[in-house]
């Protein structure tokens, strides 16, 4: 769970985020009870390194930052007026130590050799399709790390996640965590680093997905 004082911290900042349009539809409260959702379905004691996909205004990672103190975490975003925002926001929450900004593509970022394989945990909520995730995250993963994805509401449906496909990018899975009225999750894990192939070229997982 996240200290009051620092969930006040992050109600603020976010709200911040919203008026410049960088939070989606819903409550700041919602959104914040998503990432905390989040963070409990991976365990409350995670300390390893994530990597949050697509971080947008700080969400979930600015939470997961603050509810793992014993975590280092990497906010990835493609837009620099966001990218900017998420570099102040980690010094007024104090956890810009243990968190750090990835400015760029992440079919870009995921063959820098300070990023591919160097994280535990991929995080992603909004990010794209299951399959435009799964490719542009695998190359961060080390071997034995995990995806983590928001599920939409509603009942699941098998063909998000096709076996072969993931086994393809080098995933097992899914398993499913969460559901019960609250926020469900797609947890996948690559038993071995990725495939010098992956992810392709920027903007081809999104225009050629691998599945539909």
């Amino acid at each position: 769970m996240i200290a009051a004082a620092a969930r006040r911290q992050l109600i603020a900042h976010l709200e911040r985020a919203r008026a410049r349009g960088f939070v989606g539809p819903g409550t700041v409260d919602a959104h914040l009870e998503h990432a905390e959702a989040l963070a409990a379905a991976v365990g409350s004691d995670f300390g390893g390194r994530f990597l949050d996909l697509g971080s947008g205004a700080g969400l979930p990672g600015l939470a997961l930052l603050l509810a793992w103190p014993q975590a280092t975490g990497t906010l990835l975003d493609s837009r620099q007026r966001r990218c900017a925002f998420l570099e102040e926001a980690l010094g007024e929450l104090g956890v810009d130590r243990r968190g750090d900004v990835a400015c760029g593509r992440a079919e870009d970022l995921a063959r820098r050799v300070d990023r591919r394989g160097a994280y535990d945990l991929v995080v992603a909520r909004g990010f794209g399709s299951p399959s435009t995730t799964a490719e542009c995250a695998v190359g961060f993963l080390r071997a034995g790390g995990r995806l983590v994805v928001s599920e939409p509401p509603g009942e699941s449906r098998p063909d998000r996640w096709p076996a072969d496909a993931l086994g393809e990018l080098g995933f097992e899975g899914p398993e499913l965590r969460g559901g019960d009225e609250g926020p469900r999750f797609a947890v996948l894990t690559l038993p071995e680093r990725a495939s010098d192939r992956w992810p392709r070229r920027v903007g081809v997982p999104a225009k050629r997905p691998r599945w539909p």
